[in-house]
């Protein structure tokens, strides 16, 4: 027993030395970052990725600061992929000039878009850029921080791949703001998953978070899960692709965005469960479990909601079937 102890003591902190040495390497901080020194060592086109639904009240103040950037040549296109918003969101990028496209209008042989991770994968396919960045457009507090701490790790440092943001998030009940309150999917279902399964990735303090960057490289060779599976998905499957000291994460400071009730949050918890799942113990596994529908109780019964869990195929093998 003794023996025993000492092996899993040995290995945790084995562990805990190869965070702590990743999380020195790897962690950058916005404010280390100036947008015209970055915009100076520049070598690569930058393209934005903008998936919007209904975010009238926020988007415009989140292209007011990235038309700057723009003009300043560190951002060189921008794209808003909405999901057939209700409430002017389209209207107000093309006000601004902003590039907008529907999202089932892009790559239309693959059918109208399920979710968020369909608008993410067919901006890609509808991008140039070397380096494309995800932004959340549902941000209440948007600087320019959040385009500096991505950008900046993949302009600096050439060996870094991947980028993801790290935040506060406050949850707001009411007029009651609690600091830490927000990402309860993230502390708790992805956080303990990827502890037990992926214990690499234990080190980022968001994983699911929205804002990310990448090389274009590595996002045509990855799956996108079509809805809110993409960013567990993203971070796994990178991983494996260019393994953990290319990947970085960045502090973006504070982030306050609308939040879902418990009930809406259980879908999306789901869908991440079932994509890291997947790339956990593989597709066979968890497709003999038929996931596809969340059954919840419901007054007088169960409510049964139907998860799109699809997911597309990485870009880089459509080219070279196309090509051949």
């Amino acid at each position: 027993m003794s023996a025993h102890i000492h092996s899993r003591d040995l290995r945790e902190l084995e562990r805990e030395l190869s965070l702590s040495t990743w999380l020195e390497r790897r962690s950058f901080t916005a404010g280390a970052f100036r947008a015209e020194d970055l915009a100076a060592v520049k070598r690569e086109t930058v393209s934005v990725v903008l998936p919007t639904r209904n975010v009238a009240g926020t988007l415009g103040p989140v292209l007011d600061t990235l038309l700057p950037l723009a003009e300043l040549g560190l951002l060189d296109e921008l794209l808003v992929v909405d999901a057939a918003s209700q409430d002017g969101t389209a209207d107000i990028a093309a006000s601004r000039a902003v590039t907008v496209h529907q999202e089932s209008e892009l790559m239309p042989e693959h059918g109208p878009a399920k979710g968020k991770g369909d608008a993410m994968w067919r901006g890609v396919a509808a991008t140039g850029g070397d380096i494309v960045l995800f932004l959340d457009t549902d941000t209440e507090d948007f600087t320019p921080g959040f385009v500096l701490g991505l950008l900046g790790p993949l302009l600096t440092q050439p060996d870094v791949q991947f980028v993801k943001g790290s935040f506060r998030r406050p949850f707001r009940v009411g007029d009651v703001l609690v600091p830490d309150g927000g990402g309860r999917v993230t502390e708790l279902v992805a956080r303990p998953f990827l502890n037990l399964y992926v214990p690499e990735l234990a080190g980022f303090t968001q994983p699911l978070a929205g804002e990310t960057a990448a090389r274009r490289s590595v996002l045509e060779a990855l799956a996108f899960p079509v809805g809110y599976g993409v960013e567990i998905a993203m971070m796994i499957d990178t991983l494996r692709l260019v393994g953990i000291d290319a990947m970085a994460q960045a502090d973006l400071g504070s982030r306050q965005n609308r939040h879902q009730s418990l009930r809406d949050l259980s879908g999306m918890a789901y869908a991440v469960l079932v994509a890291a799942s997947t790339r956990v113990h593989g597709h066979e596994v968890v497709d003999a479990c038929r996931p596809g529908s969340l059954a919840l109780p419901a007054a007088g019964g169960i409510e049964v909601t139907a998860i799109a869990l699809e997911e597309r195929p990485a870009l880089r093998t459509l080219r070279l079937r196309d090509s051949a």
